[in-house]
C-alpha cells in the first residue's frame, strides 16, 4: 500500500497537470507572436526612411491589443479555469474625446507592452519548453523508433546498442524534468498577464477599499435594521405587558379595599416599580431607535428630542426628502447627545440645532451660548464627544466641534447624503 502511494506521488503528482499546462504553453505562442510581424514591419520602415507608412504598425498594433487581450483571457479560463482580473475601463461613448482618453489609459499601455515587450520574449521560453517536451518523448521512445522505421529512414543506425538506452534515460529525465519546467513557465506567464493586463496596483487598492466601504455600508445598515426590530419588539411585546401590568396592579390597589396594610403595601409598591419599569423601558427603546423617527422623520423626532429639555432648543430641519434610514439615525443620535452634553456640563441656556440638506451632504449643526472649553482632541475614547465623533466617521462623515473658552459651543456634522 504504501508503495503504492508512493509511486502515485513519484508519477502521477508531477505529470497530474501537465497536460492542460502546456496545452496553455502551446496555445499561447501563436498569441504571443501576433505583434512581432508588425514590429517588424516597423523597424523595416524606419530603416528604409519612410515617415508615411512608420505609424500603421503602431497603429494596427494599438487596433489588435484589446482583441490579443481577451484571447489571453479566454486561454487562462478554458485551459486553467483562472479569470484574470479587469482593469478599469472609461466610461461609454464614441466621440473623439472617450477615443483619446481609451488611448491615454494606463490599462492599455500596459497590455500594448505585455503584447509587444513580454509576448515575444515568453514566446521563445514556450518553444524552449515545447522543444523539452518533444525531446522527450522522442528520446524516451528511441527503442520504438529504432522498430518502427525503416534502416534507410534512420539518422544513425544505433540499434538496440547501449548509446540508444543513455538517450532513453534521458528522454526520461526530462520527462520529469518537463513538467517542473512548464509549471514554472505557467507561473511565469500568469504572474505577467495579471500584471500588465489586470488593474494596477492603484486600481486594486481603490477597489478593495470600494469593496471594505461597500460592506461596511452593508454591516451598518444591517445594524441599524436590527435596533429597529429590536426597539418594535420591546414596544409592541414587553413594553405592553409593562403596562398591562401597571393597569391590573392600579386597578387591585383602588378596588381592593379591604386588604391589610402589608398586602396594600406590597401592591402600591409593586404599581410603583411597574411605572418606574416602564419609564426606564421607554428610554431604553428611544435611545435603539425611536419611533417617531421612523414614522415621521428628524423634524419630528427632534422637535421631540428639544421638548423634553429643561432649556428651550431651537429645531430647524429643511430636508427636502428623508436620507437612507442610517444616515438618518446617525443625525439623530448626534444631536440627541449633542443635546444631553450640553445640558449636564455646557451651563447654556439655550441652544440651536439646524439641519439641512446641501448638494449630497446632510449639515447638522448644534449651538449653544455655554461656558465653552469642549476639547475633542483631549476627549478620552468613553466621552461623548469621542463616541459621536466614531459615530460620524462611521459613514465616512465629518465631525468638527469649536468650543472657546467663554462659549459658545458649535459642533458640525457633515454626513454624505445620497440622492
Amino acid at each position: 500500500m504504501q508503495l503504492t502511494t508512493w509511486l502515485q506521488l513519484v508519477l502521477g503528482r508531477p505529470f497530474r497537470r501537465a497536460g492542460h499546462r502546456t496545452a496553455l504553453v502551446a496555445a499561447g505562442l501563436p498569441l504571443h507572436l501576433a505583434v512581432v510581424p508588425l514590429w517588424l514591419w516597423l523597424a523595416g520602415t524606419m530603416a528604409a526612411l519612410v515617415p508615411a507608412v512608420t505609424p500603421l504598425p503602431v497603429l494596427l498594433t494599438l487596433v489588435v491589443t484589446p482583441l490579443l487581450t481577451v484571447g489571453q483571457r479566454r486561454r487562462y479560463r478554458a485551459l486553467l479555469g483562472t479569470d484574470l482580473p479587469r482593469p478599469a475601463v472609461p466610461g461609454p461613448g464614441r466621440n473623439w474625446k472617450s477615443a483619446v482618453r481609451r488611448l491615454t489609459t494606463r490599462a492599455l499601455w500596459r497590455q500594448v507592452c505585455y503584447h509587444a515587450v513580454a509576448g515575444p520574449l515568453l514566446a521563445v521560453l514556450d518553444l524552449a519548453v515545447l522543444a523539452v517536451w518533444a525531446a522527450a518523448l522522442v528520446a524516451a521512445s528511441i527503442y520504438v523508433w529504432i522498430w518502427a522505421l525503416p534502416p534507410q529512414w534512420r539518422v544513425t543506425d544505433l540499434g538496440y546498442t547501449t548509446q540508444a538506452a543513455y538517450i532513453t534515460a534521458g528522454g526520461l529525465a526530462l520527462l520529469f524534468l518537463g513538467p517542473r519546467l512548464t509549471g514554472a513557465l505557467v507561473r511565469l506567464e500568469t504572474r505577467a498577464a495579471e500584471v500588465l493586463l489586470g488593474p494596477s496596483r492603484t486600481e486594486k487598492l481603490a477597489r478593495r477599499v470600494a469593496d471594505l466601504a461597500e460592506s461596511r455600508a452593508g454591516v451598518l445598515d444591517a445594524a441599524d435594521a436590527e435596533r429597529r426590530r429590536i426597539e418594535r419588539d420591546l414596544h409592541d411585546g414587553a413594553q405592553q405587558r409593562l403596562v398591562s401590568l401597571a393597569v391590573n396592579l392600579g386597578l387591585a390597589r383602588a378596588t381592593l379595599g379591604d386588604l391589610p396594610a402589608d398586602a396594600r403595601k406590597v401592591i402600591d409598591e409593586a404599581h410603583r416599580e411597574a411605572k418606574e419599569a416602564i419609564a426606564e423601558l421607554n428610554n431604553l427603546v428611544r435611545g435603539l431607535h425611536p419611533a417617531v423617527l421612523e414614522d415621521r422623520g428628524l423634524d419630528a423626532a427632534l422637535s421631540g428630542v428639544a421638548a423634553r429639555l429643561p432649556i428651550p432648543v431651537r429645531v430647524a430641519v429643511d430636508l427636502p426628502q428623508r436620507p437612507s434610514p442610517t444616515v438618518e439615525a446617525v443625525a439623530y443620535f448626534v444631536v440627541s447627545e449633542a443635546l444631553t452634553n450640553v445640558v449636564k456640563h455646557a451651563q447654556a441656556t439655550r441652544a440651536d440645532v439646524t439641519v439641512e440638506r446641501i448638494g449630497e451632504t446632510l449639515l447638522v449643526v448644534v449651538a449653544d451660548d455655554g461656558a465653552g472649553c469642549a476639547d475633542l482632541a483631549a476627549a478620552g475614547g468613553g466621552t461623548g464627544l469621542a463616541g459621536l465623533a466614531k459615530r460620524v466617521a462611521s459613514v465616512d462623515g465629518t465631525f468638527s466641534c469649536r468650543s472657546p473658552a467663554g462659549g459658545p459651543t458649535v459642533i458640525t456634522v457633515e454626513l454624505p447624503c445620497a440622492p
